[in-house]
């Protein structure tokens, strides 16, 4: 058995959204930091990856911690929350605390948490000052709990300026690109202390189409979004995990 199993549970930003491959299933950054972790480690390692899109932080927790733990990993990625800050009411003040009932679980476990914080967003969304601060102040809070933790492997994308740029978004603004979930990907290496791919801080031009601009933007993505709160639906409903069957073992240069 390989000696590190990784396991990966949080939304869209896990799942990999916005890191689309040519056949249409998703990517991101834990699936590039699982192979570059196999890659700079020179051995496989095991890898799930339980995510689901437009989770908020609860469900995330109630539905896809305790099946992780079941899978018996030496390491636990969470994030979780963005979804959340994107309704009127966000209980900042519960989310931390389903942070730490997640770290809580790991302790009495024996797994490894790596915690990250999501990346900045705001600039290129409406109301993108309201989820700033939000942003902020959750951020903050999620640190300041973890700060005297120096076992938790920490990640925190939303204060990184740069990864805040419109060229690390996808055309929706709410996602990050292929460039951006490199970007994460090489910050996670970083904090397990191994080396990330020289490129992956920032990725050449990545070509894209056109960014939607004015009502086409918010025909395109805002309308669809106001319509699932609206009815109480999810882009995640009936969505499967892509690799919620088990481990799946990935070595180096694979």
């Amino acid at each position: 058995m390989a000696s590190v199993r990784y396991v990966a549970i949080g939304d869209s930003f896990t799942e990999g959204v916005g890191d689309e491959l040519p056949d249409g299933t998703v990517r991101g950054w834990a699936d590039l930091a699982a192979q570059g972790w196999a890659d700079a480690a020179g051995e496989p390692i095991q890898y799930a990856n339980l995510a689901i899109r437009g989770k908020l932080i609860r469900p995330i927790v109630e539905q896809q911690l305790e099946p992780a733990l079941a899978l018996k990993p030496t390491h636990l990625s969470f994030n979780g929350g963005g979804n959340d800050m994107l309704r009127p009411r966000a209980d900042l003040e519960g989310i931390v605390g389903l942070f730490e009932h997640v770290l809580s679980r790991c302790d009495e476990e024996g797994v490894r948490l790596i915690v990250l914080s999501g990346a900045n967003p705001s600039a290129g969304l409406p109301l993108g000052r309201v989820l700033q601060t939000r942003g902020d102040r959750l951020s903050s809070a999620v640190e300041k709990r973890l700060s005297a933790r120096d076992d938790v492997i920490t990640a925190y994308n939303w204060f990184d300026r740069e990864l805040a740029g419109g060229e690390f978004w996808s055309v929706d603004r709410l996602h990050m690109n292929p460039r951006g979930h490199h970007r994460v990907a090489a910050r996670v290496l970083t904090s397990l202390g191994l080396q990330a791919p020289g490129e992956w801080w920032r990725l050449r031009d990545i070509p894209e189409i056109e960014r939607l601009k004015g009502s086409a933007y918010y025909r395109e993505h805002v309308a669809p979004w106001v319509r699932r709160r609206l009815t109480g639906t999810s882009s995640g409903d009936n969505r499967q995990a892509k690799f919620g069957g088990g481990w799946v073992q990935l070595s180096p240069g694979g």
